[in-house]
């Protein structure tokens, strides 16, 4: 009897081990993915999109920054600028195009809408610096840069 509570002793300690180093190998992972995405305070002289969903959250590939230039269009087809493959995301969903210096967000007759400061919007509306957009699950904010 004592012989048979002996390894069972070893056994649960073992697996008491592994569950340990587990849980810290998981906390570290976090960490470098946490770090991994950090902005280093890079200044940014044009126009952009900054997502504001956690990356590691999202089960596609996404960018954190995305430069605006001329416009991009977002979708999950591949011919958008920006590719995303959300249930929720129309073939063709949205645009931001540049006219006169501005930017305009555009809705494509998306299923599911595409949102500025949380309101749908149901044609074009104009970009203004801490502009929130959602389409999807995702969140962008809309950034002017810094044009000193």
């Amino acid at each position: 009897m004592e012989n048979i509570f002996n390894i069972l002793s070893s056994v649960f300690k073992y697996i008491f081990i592994v569950v340990v180093y587990s849980f810290i190998f998981r906390i570290l992972k976090l960490i470098y993915l946490d770090i991994s995405t950090m902005d280093l305070g890079v200044e940014r002289e044009e126009a952009y999109l900054k997502l504001l969903n956690k990356r590691v959250s999202i089960p596609y590939k996404v960018k954190e920054y995305y430069s605006l230039g001329d416009g991009l269009s977002f979708g999950r087809m591949g011919d958008n600028d920006v590719i995303l493959d959300d249930q929720f995301i129309s073939k063709h969903h949205a645009k931001i195009v540049k006219d006169e210096g501005f930017y305009f967000l555009e809705d494509l007759d998306s299923s599911n809408g595409t949102f500025l400061n949380g309101n749908k919007i149901g044609d074009v509306a104009k970009l203004k610096d801490g502009d929130r957009i959602g389409m999807g699950a995702l969140q962008f904010i809309y950034l002017e840069g810094d044009n000193d």
